[in-house]
């Protein structure tokens, strides 16, 4: 008797066309209808309501073996540097920005000249606010 059953046997279509869409719609949130029209234009005719049965079998066990691959960036960083170029008193400036997982600015600085110390500095001060 074999131990590990093949949950794709007796499947209609090939297993990567599945995992593709059951990926799809889980990591990005894209619709079945709009999964449906991505398929037909990669050559692959299937119905939107395949794809829901799809993602009712498939989803759960892929969700459960991959959650740490597919975890949210932020967790693991509350926050990130932002970078950009502004134009300040009729002067182009760097103006540097730590931003938290929300999008809201914990910290900011605009340099008069921009050194690997001032960056090494702001992180520091920033990680610690």
């Amino acid at each position: 008797m074999e131990l590990h059953m093949n949950p794709f046997k007796g499947r209609h279509f090939q297993r990567d066309i599945i995992l593709w869409a059951v990926r799809w719609y889980c990591k990005y949130g894209i619709s079945y209808r709009e999964l449906q029209e991505m398929l037909a234009e990669r050559g692959v005719n299937v119905d939107h309501s395949t794809i829901y049965r799809w993602v009712q079998r498939y989803a759960p066990e892929m969700e459960k073996r991959l959650r740490w691959y597919w975890r949210n960036p932020s967790d693991l960083c509350p926050w990130h540097m932002d970078e950009t170029y502004v134009k300040v008193n009729g002067r182009w400036a760097y103006l540097y920005r730590a931003v938290d997982s929300r999008g809201r600015t914990v910290d900011f600085i605009s340099p008069p000249v921009v050194t690997a110390k001032l960056h090494t500095g702001f992180w520091v001060k920033s990680s610690t606010t």
